[in-house]
């Protein structure tokens, strides 16, 4: 039951060229920070990562787009990272822009076991090209497939060696989904403690979603934009 491995790099082992990838996180919040230099160490090509966004120059999977490592990229925001858009236009990056929501319910349902679903979401516009539509009680619905992928990094704030999780505030975001919608499901941690401690009722992610777990080192926990009030 003990899942604890030393470092990212051990974590990332098995990760191979052309591997589809979930990263969890918002922006640069709830990022797998260690898991995502550990990629960028190992060297891995050809990957199809799917995240809210592409991070930002110089961090979180901004750094895999700058050593080249990533073949597509499928995602709902991309607006804060210059490199991303450089490479899209240059024919270097697929880029595959998803609704939010959808997105969010494409992972859902990937962990689910549901292989696709109707949403009203992108109706008459680009999104719906080339997809069944149907209508439902008088109104038009896409078809979208689920997302699933190879491996999903995410981060928690506590885990304990079993691999149950506790993510903090809104860096939960789209791990806890993420952890289910991947056939191996890498964990790094703020704090890692012994089985039992954590309180049953508050675990977000249960072990059996969880392949590994580690503590990570190092937390940049960069702010991706500040904004402040001018002085009255």
């Amino acid at each position: 039951m003990n899942k604890v491995v030393a470092n990212a790099d051990e974590a990332v082992r098995d990760i191979t060229d052309g591997a589809r990838i979930m990263v969890g996180g918002f922006g640069l919040c709830g990022i797998p920070e260690n898991l995502i230099r550990a990629l960028v160490r190992k060297g891995v090509k050809n990957l199809t990562t799917m995240s809210n966004n592409a991070g930002v120059d110089g961090l979180g999977i901004g750094l895999l787009l700058a050593a080249g490592q990533i073949r597509k990229h499928i995602g709902t925001y991309v607006g804060e990272n210059k490199m991303l858009e450089q490479m899209v236009l240059q024919g270097k990056v697929e880029l595959e822009l998803v609704p939010q929501g959808t997105f969010s319910e494409r992972i859902r349902a990937g962990g689910a076991g549901i292989p696709a679903f109707f949403t009203p979401t992108g109706v008459g516009t680009i999104v719906a090209e080339n997809k069944e539509t149907r209508e439902f009680d008088g109104r038009i619905y896409v078809m979208e497939y689920a997302l699933k992928a190879d491996f999903a990094l995410v981060k928690a704030w506590k885990g304990d060696k079993w691999g149950n999780l506790v993510y903090r505030k809104t860096a939960r975001n789209f791990n806890p989904m993420m952890a289910t919608a991947a056939k191996v499901t890498i964990a790094e941690v703020e704090h890692l403690v012994d089985a039992g401690e954590l309180e049953a009722d508050l675990i977000h992610t249960p072990s059996v979603y969880v392949k590994c777990i580690f503590q990570g080192e190092l937390y940049e926990k960069r702010i991706e934009k500040r904004t402040t009030r001018k002085a009255s």
